[in-house]
């Protein structure tokens, strides 16, 4: 049984990921050090994404390259409000906001170490399930 989820990404420079999370979704700081970083959702910490030095020693030499073949998907309320603020940090943008045939709207954009990032919104009710 898992007891909980935590997504963690190797980055170049903790503080730099740490600032672009945090301004550009509003995420808090949950735990900082010159190692490691948790970042949490300000209203309820179910939502916890790990920021970790790449070249630390917990990561194996081999698996310390750039981010490929995955994309993190954040889920928000308003998807364009959050494209307008990437557009304030300079953000690098993968693809501008669109609605989706399964009713998300949504944009992509990189991270500072090229991670693509979805932000993506609802647009309609989801399927109900069968």
């Amino acid at each position: 049984m898992v007891d909980r989820l935590l997504t963690n990404i190797m980055v170049t420079d903790l503080q730099t990921s740490r600032d672009f999370y945090t301004a550009l979704l509003d995420l808090k700081v949950h735990f900082d050090s010159d190692w490691y970083v948790i970042l949490t959702d300000r209203a309820a910490q179910s939502f916890e994404l790990g920021l970790i030095g790449r070249d630390d020693d917990l990561i194996p030499a081999e698996q310390r390259g750039s981010p490929a073949g995955l994309y993190l998907t954040f889920v928000v309320a308003d998807a364009d409000a959050i494209y307008q603020r990437a557009l304030t940090q300079d953000c690098r943008i993968v693809k501008a906001p669109h609605d989706t045939f399964y009713g998300q709207r949504r944009f992509l954009a990189l991270d500072p170490d090229g991670l693509m990032i979805d932000v993506s919104a609802p647009t309609a009710p989801p399927p109900s399930e069968a």
